[in-house]
């Protein structure tokens, strides 16, 4: 997921150097490569890495949260939470679709999903424990998500971007209703208070997680915004998030579950403490709460397709006689 082989990226990065000169300059000026442009093997490789991994991230993020749609507590948070897993569902198709143009199939990216060669987001590899918890995933990792995908929108290779330019209206109303849930209940019942406070404390780190490594521990940045695929760095991401929702979760009275929190006048950031990076690793490594429970519920999902996937194949067929 995270590793590249550096010496094979520079010869190949050598091998055809006018070219190369040719697509940065392209970059530089603000122009988007579009599928049939010349385009490094590496710059086609992390694309593809990246948008099949985000379609993955939106086809698995459906499980925490769709799992709660029979148990909302009334029918406008059921309609509204239908309505989000399906918006989830089309974000994967959108970018299943991106990906495509780079020449990866469908069957190749999903059996790499479910053979665990492919990863997704580490945030949906936790349990969705009470009500409360989709408005925390709703408020924090769709908040999470839209500063990252935000910037993704105005990557260099142009069908990922407008595919990200729709992801991030329909994302920016998930993150406003999770945030209304999320401000409704903190001033509700003591009961209701506990559920908030106890969602706030169990997402708040994986949600830090969520936008990656340290810098440091993130050899593909580097290259990602040479080429104007990323333009902000993880770190950075990250700090920009916490500035945002720690003043906003204090003003409803939520405590963070970060003894180190703190806003430095100086930097003007609010700091934070120490993430558990081998937390993380273990998660993403496939040894999360979740993890297990999330990879057999999208294999059960495959193989209960199988039949609509050989049956379009079979009217796809019969309309070529």
């Amino acid at each position: 997921m995270y590793g590249a082989d550096i010496e094979q990226i520079a010869i190949e990065l050598n091998e055809e150097p006018e070219k190369l000169a040719e697509f940065e300059a392209r970059i530089a000026r603000g122009e988007k490569i579009e599928p049939g442009d010349w385009m490094p093997a590496e710059y086609r490789r992390q694309l593809i890495r990246m948008i099949s991994q985000h379609a993955h991230s939106e086809v698995v993020g459906m499980l925490p949260e769709g799992a709660w749609i029979t148990r909302a507590p009334s029918l406008r948070r059921k309609l509204i939470l239908i309505a989000k897993v399906q918006d989830e569902a089309g974000h994967g198709q959108y970018l299943y679709h991106a990906a495509e143009t780079l020449g990866a199939t469908r069957e190749e990216m999903l059996d790499a999903l479910l053979s665990g060669k492919a990863k997704y987001s580490s945030i949906f590899n936790y349990h969705t424990t009470t009500w409360a918890d989709n408005g925390a995933i709703g408020w924090l990792v769709d908040g999470a998500a839209i500063l990252n995908q935000t910037m993704l929108a105005r990557c260099s290779y142009g069908p990922y971007s407008r595919a990200m330019v729709r992801i991030c209206m329909e994302e920016n109303f998930h993150r406003k209703q999770g945030q209304e849930m999320i401000i409704r209940y903190s001033q509700g019942t003591p009961t209701q208070r506990a559920m908030v406070q106890d969602a706030i404390t169990r997402w708040w780190w994986p949600t830090l997680m969520m936008f990656g490594p340290h810098d440091a521990d993130s050899p593909n940045s580097g290259l990602l915004i040479r080429w104007g695929i990323k333009t902000r760095t993880n770190d950075q991401l990250r700090q920009e998030f916490v500035n945002q929702l720690a003043p906003d979760l204090q003003a409803c009275g939520i405590t963070i579950p970060d003894p180190d929190l703190r806003y430095d006048e100086a930097s003007g950031n609010w700091l934070f403490g120490a993430i558990d990076w081998d937390e993380f690793w273990r998660v993403i490594k496939g040894d999360g709460p979740a993890n297990a429970e999330r990879m057999a519920a999208r294999q059960q999902a495959h193989d209960d397709g199988r039949w609509v996937r050989e049956a379009l194949s079979a009217y796809a067929k019969k309309q070529l006689h």
